[in-house]
């Protein structure tokens, strides 16, 4: 199966690969190869674009990071009180904890919106500080969204180990939870770093 599986993985990657130089050969061939430039791409879209995908890029990628968490500790806490039903009420806090890192994801996106407000797009946006602006929301948003990603796996993976330790010893519940709390902080700094990435970010304002 697993040989099947690589096999589809490989194809998917060869076809793009190809995809990707027949359009490039073509572009070259015809006399349009400057239109193949990633530079090109940046500046001809509206960076509008790129601040509203980055508020929703952190807010997504955040909830599946909380949804990931919960979906680890939670299966281990109702597997865990099916034969040590004491568990299931004090590990309800792993479940907040994973809750909380879609909270950041919120708080950031908020943030955004603050700065995003309600442009109209045309050659007004063809300016340096709303490019800077629309590709500082986006870096941003992806940081945060990772960071909370990543918060989320880590939250759920320690919050599955301290209800296992907790069904075991309920002694070792206190000192797996320390090491959860300091899981959850990683969210906290992407959202810091966030924070500092769009805090020199102008509004969009066409009136400017």
């Amino acid at each position: 199966m697993g040989f099947f599986t690589n096999i589809k993985a490989q194809s998917v990657y060869y076809l793009t690969a190809t995809l990707l130089a027949v359009t490039a050969l073509n572009l070259v061939f015809t006399g349009k190869g400057e239109e193949f430039s990633f530079g090109n791409f940046l500046l001809q879209t509206n960076p509008y674009l790129w601040a509203l995908l980055g508020a929703a890029f952190a807010v997504g990628i955040s909830v599946v990071g909380a949804a990931w968490g919960i979906y680890i500790c939670g299966a281990t806490i109702l597997g865990g009180a099916v034969r040590v039903p004491r568990i299931k009420t004090k590990n309800l806090i792993s479940i907040i904890f994973c809750e909380v890192v879609a909270i950041y994801g919120i708080i950031i996106a908020i943030i955004f919106s603050s700065k995003i407000g309600s442009g109209h797009g045309g050659n007004g946006f063809q300016s340096r500080s709303f490019y800077f602006t629309g590709f500082a929301l986006f870096w941003s948003g992806l940081c945060v969204g990772f960071s909370d990603l990543a918060c989320g796996i880590c939250v759920g993976i320690s919050g599955s180990s301290a209800a296992l330790a907790d069904a075991a010893d309920a002694s070792l519940f206190v000192k797996v939870l320390v090491v959860e709390i300091f899981g959850s902080i990683i969210g906290l700094f992407g959202l810091i770093i966030g924070l500092i990435m769009s805090g020199k970010a102008s509004e969009f304002d066409l009136k400017a």
